[in-house]
C-alpha cells in the first residue's frame, strides 16, 4: 500500500512539474470560459497568467450562473462551462460531459456591516428565509424589516445554501433575486435591512458574514469538515478536453501557479 501511495504522490508531482506555463510554449488558439461566477477570479487569474506568456492564445472568461455553464458547454459554445456544484448523472449522460474538481469553497449568510447579528442558528436562517422571522430585533438586531436576496435558479451557490443550510426547505418568492456572487455582495453591502448568501471566497469588508451555529464561516473550517455548507468549485468539458483546453485545465488543478492562484481567490486547494 505504501508503494503504491509513493507512485501517486510521484504521478502527481510530475504532472505539477509538466503544468506550468511552459506547457503552453507550442500552443495557440482560444479557450472560451463561463458558468458559475464564483470561479471568475480563478479563470481570469490563470488566463492573465497564461496570455502574458504566449500572445498566440486568447482565453475569455464570463459568469452566468452554474445552470448556463453546463448549457453553454453543452451546446458547444465554450470550451468549458464551470459550476459551483456536481454534475448531475443526467447531464453527464446527456451531454456526455466530464468534470474536473479544483477547489473547495463554503457558502456564507451575509448581512451589511453596521448589522450587530454576529451568530445565527440554522433554524433561525430556515426561518429568516420562509418568512417566519421577519424583523431583525427578534434575533437580537434593530426593530427593522428583513430584506432578502437570493440568487436565481440554476445558481451552484444557491442550490447549496438551499439544500444543507436550508434542508430544501423554501425561499420567500417576495425575495430579491441577483445573478452572481459579485451583485450579491453589492446589494447586501447598501442595504442595512439585508441579507443574503455567497461564496466565502467573495467576502471582503463590504459585507459581515454570520457565524452559524457558532462555527466562523471561513475556508480553513470548510476545510476542514467544521463548517458545514460546503462546496467543490468545477471546470467542465463536453468529452474529453482537446490540447489547448486541457492544458488550462492542468494548469489550475496541478500546477504550482494554479495552487497559487486558488488561495489568492479565498479558496483551497483540493489535494
Amino acid at each position: 500500500m505504501k508503494k503504491f501511495l509513493v507512485v501517486i504522490s510521484m504521478l502527481f508531482a510530475a504532472q505539477a512539474f509538466a503544468a506550468d506555463l511552459a506547457s503552453f510554449d507550442k500552443l495557440s488558439g482560444t479557450v472560451q470560459i463561463a458558468g458559475g461566477t464564483a470561479h471568475i477570479p480563478v479563470m481570469q487569474a490563470a488566463a492573465k497568467n497564461i496570455s502574458a506568456h504566449n500572445d498566440k492564445i486568447v482565453i475569455t472568461v464570463a459568469g452566468g450562473g452554474s445552470g448556463a455553464g453546463v448549457k453553454m458547454v453543452a451546446d458547444g459554445l465554450v470550451q468549458i462551462g464551470n459550476t459551483g456544484r456536481a454534475l448531475k448523472d443526467s447531464e453527464i449522460k446527456e451531454f456526455g460531459l466530464q468534470t474536473f474538481p479544483f477547489a473547495i469553497d463554503g457558502v456564507a449568510v451575509i448581512v451589511h456591516p453596521e448589522n450587530p447579528v454576529k451568530n445565527l442558528t440554522t433554524a433561525q436562517v430556515i426561518d429568516i428565509f420562509n418568512g417566519k422571522i421577519t424583523n431583525w430585533k427578534e434575533i437580537g438586531g434593530k426593530d427593522t424589516g428583513i430584506d432578502l436576496y437570493t440568487r436565481e435558479d440554476g445558481s451552484g451557490t444557491r442550490e447549496v445554501f438551499v439544500d444543507i443550510l436550508l434542508k430544501k426547505g423554501a425561499i420567500l418568492p417576495r425575495a430579491i433575486i441577483v445573478n452572481s456572487n459579485g451583485a450579491m455582495k453589492t446589494a447586501v453591502s447598501r442595504n442595512a435591512r439585508g441579507i443574503g448568501y455567497v461564496g466565502i471566497g467573495s467576502i471582503d469588508n463590504t459585507v459581515k458574514a454570520t457565524d452559524i451555529d457558532g462555527i466562523t464561516p471561513t475556508q480553513e473550517n470548510a476545510s476542514s469538515g467544521v463548517y458545514k455548507v460546503t462546496r467543490l468549485l468545477y471546470m467542465n468539458t463536453k468529452g474529453a478536453p482537446e490540447k489547448l483546453t486541457k492544458a488550462f485545465i492542468e494548469y489550475i488543478t496541478d500546477s504550482a501557479d494554479g495552487k497559487k492562484i486558488i488561495v489568492e481567490a479565498g479558496y483551497i486547494p483540493l489535494k
